[in-house]
């Protein structure tokens, strides 16, 4: 390594440590710092041979040009400033902190009391922070897909718990990053029809302090340190591995959308660890409150939250967005409690300025961008109050269907509602029915599997006693708590989750999918996995149900076969007035129209669909659903010279065509949904 040498002013932009001729120009946002240090390691980064203080500052950036440092050097920065937490100032010089803007990191982050140690403790903490590499950032390897007007089948896939117990992914790359580029992951991708996979978060990130006591590690991601830098752990290679695996799935033309967090990072509490922005600048970064500025405001639920309408916060965002979009190829982002994002000092706004920047940015409103649309702060559950272009994760969906199928008094209409595309929800608000991400389980709570397995949480496992993870989850167990080998128990949960994936999928919106639950995963009832880093939150292929994986493939099929369940327009009832059939009709099991009486008790009902063809007739489809635990007749249109072919039935786990029925009154199986389409 050639000596390092401060070698001129550098210049404040970009941000980051960036190569130029000869060394790095290395800019630093810290405001409230009086000082930035550059701390150099050898190449083996653990000694410290060199630390250089920033010569310039411009505004509230500190730069400097450094000569002597190349591609692939280790290094770190120190802060100079006041301590004054009362203020919101917590500067340490004996703190090494994690450059933002890193690229890539030499190790993974793990806690230690140490990090949050006060500076009369003089600990020295670069014995326990990673090192940032000096990167010329991700090699694109791939352009992003051509966006569709709606993601139809989203995949949602926890990297390391997918490919941990993969058997057709070599050894070296299970739960890698790199493992979701192997043919075989590829081809069960494409045989469940799956257009866009979710990444769960990829950054660095670190353990809650909390799990450490407890022997538990953080599995799912959702703590970051850094938000450009890959977790060590799913891409041991650096950086590249991301770009390698988007370029794959483009091959096969799936998109890739990954899961960001940029709400709060693992510095956690006024207690907890120094390592990041919290040592640069904890007053600018971080929301405090106006009246106490050196109380951290909690809207997370985490310990901090962003102060994401500031601009260093909003620059630091966009800057990592369009990084992956760029360098990486990256589709688009799901947004992890994302009412976060639209936070002022006046609480939420959906026009806040992180919001508009991203929405207004000529490469980021090109994505796909999908909301969680809550927090756990004042007023955090804001579902349908995102923007266009933004969709959102439905909860309302997912629990009124979960309602429906349990049994609960009430529950048909608000079904019709999700089925139709949730209307109530984004309608007013000029949103199609593709805003909806539709899904019946997701990371956070029961499996698919679970739903129709456990009545009750069982998370003792997470060391809290079981007071952790929600504790109504509209979830049942069939007769039996748990793990069961009696078969009639087994075929009713099985019959039960079919009918919810038809459910699912026979429902306008955009439907996702978390990975696993199409092959029967379980999680043992633990519905708050994100601390179980082993084989309860890993997936287990040995024991996967393949006969359920082709159901699954046979309904993303069937949603993408027939023009009527392919519609991003909501249903009117209206008939139009030129002689065709109204869009939807909604059908008592009789044969006629539901009045508003019959929702009340209702365990059985049909949905109607018609839409025009070119050769001026229309195409029909209609969904049928019992919740009974009896099968129930049902009549099929008015035309007695009609002919209807059943294209799925969920309780025979049937998808396809079958010899059309000569009669209209057919029999509806207990606890299942069926489709029939007009001969």
């Amino acid at each position: 390594m050639s000596p390092a040498a401060i070698a001129g002013a550098g210049t404040p932009e970009p941000l980051g440590v960036t190569p130029v001729d000869g060394g790095v120009n290395v800019a630093v946002f810290a405001r409230n710092a009086a000082r930035i240090t550059f701390c150099l390691f050898d190449e083996d980064s653990e000694r410290e041979v060199a630390r250089l203080a920033l010569p310039r500052r411009t505004g509230d950036v500190h730069h400097g040009m450094i000569a002597g440092v190349r591609l692939g050097a280790r290094y770190g920065l120190r802060a100079e400033g006041p301590y004054q937490p009362s203020r919101g100032h917590r500067y340490d010089p004996a703190k090494l902190l994690v450059d933002p803007y890193a690229k890539r990191i030499d190790r993974p982050f793990r806690y230690a009391p140490e990090l949050s140690a006060p500076p009369a403790a003089a600990i020295d903490t670069a014995p326990f922070v990673p090192r940032a590499i000096v990167s010329g950032g991700f090699v694109a390897l791939a352009s992003r897909l051509t966006r569709a007007a709606s993601p139809r089948f989203i995949y949602e896939i926890a990297v390391k718990a997918f490919t941990k117990r993969h058997p057709d992914v070599p050894e070296t790359l299970r739960g890698t990053l790199a493992g979701l580029a192997e043919p075989a992951v590829i081809a069960h991708l494409h045989k469940l029809g799956v257009t866009h996979v979710e990444l769960m978060p990829v950054a660095a990130f670190m353990d809650e302090r909390h799990l450490v006591a407890l022997n538990l590690a953080n599995a799912w991601g959702y703590n970051p340190v850094v938000f450009m830098a890959p977790d060590p752990r799913l891409a041991p290679d650096g950086e590249g591995e991301l770009g390698r695996v988007v370029a794959a799935l483009h091959g096969a033309g799936i998109a890739v959308i990954l899961d960001v967090v940029f709400n709060h990072t693992a510095e956690s509490d006024e207690a907890g660890p120094t390592v990041s922005l919290r040592g640069l600048d904890n007053a600018v970064y971080y929301r405090h409150f106006a009246d106490d500025p050196g109380r951290l405001v909690n809207d997370t639920g985490c310990g901090n939250t962003l102060a994401c309408d500031t601009a260093p916060v909003l620059r630091l965002v966009t800057d990592a967005m369009r990084h992956f979009v760029t360098s990486a190829g990256v589709d688009g982002f799901r947004f992890d409690l994302a009412t976060v994002l639209g936070r002022t000092q006046n609480g939420f706004s959906p026009e806040a300025p992180l919001i508009a920047a991203i929405t207004q940015d000529p490469i980021l409103r090109e994505t796909l961008l999908i909301a969680e649309p809550w927090d756990v702060g004042p007023d955090g559950y804001r579902l349908g109050e995102f923007p266009a272009p933004f969709l959102e994760w439905n909860d309302k969906y997912r629990d009124d269907v979960r309602r429906f199928w349990r049994g609960d008094r009430g529950a048909a209409g608000a079904l019709a509602t999700r089925l139709a595309g949730s209307s109530d929800i984004f309608q007013l608000r000029f949103r199609p029915p593709s805003t909806s991400v539709n899904y019946l389980a997701s990371h956070d709570g029961f499996t698919l599997a679970d739903i129709v397995s456990y009545a009750q949480k069982h998370n003792e496992a997470n060391g809290e006693a079981n007071r952790d993870g929600l504790a109504d989850n509209h979830s049942w167990n069939n007769g039996v708590e748990g793990a069961t080998a009696d078969r009639a128990v087994l075929d009713r949960r099985g019959r039960d989750a079919r009918a919810l994936l038809a459910t699912l999928f026979s429902s306008r919106g955009s439907s996702m999918l978390t990975a696993g639950d199409e092959i029967g995963r379980t999680q043992k009832g633990n519905n708050n996995a994100y601390c179980q880093d082993n084989e309860i939150g890993f997936i287990d292929w040995a024991s996967a149900d393949e006969t359920l994986a082709y159901f699954v493939a046979g309904l993303s099929a069937l949603s993408g076969r027939f023009a009527v369940l392919r519609q991003d327009e909501f249903l009117t009832g209206k008939a139009p007035k030129n002689g065709m059939p109204s869009d939807v009709e909604w059908l008592h099991p009789s044969g006629r129209a539901m009045r508003d009486e019959d929702w009340a008790l209702a365990d059985a009902f049909g949905m109607m669909l018609s839409i025009p063809r070119d050769d001026g007739k229309s195409e029909h489809f209609c969904l049928v659903l019992n919740r009974s635990s009896e099968p129930v007749s049902f009549v099929l249109g008015t035309d007695k010279a009609d002919q209807w072919v059943c294209v799925l039935d969920s309780a025979a786990g049937f998808v396809g065509t079958r010899i059309p029925s000569l009669t209209r009154e057919l029999t509806i199986e207990a606890r299942s949904v069926a489709a029939f389409v007009r001969a």
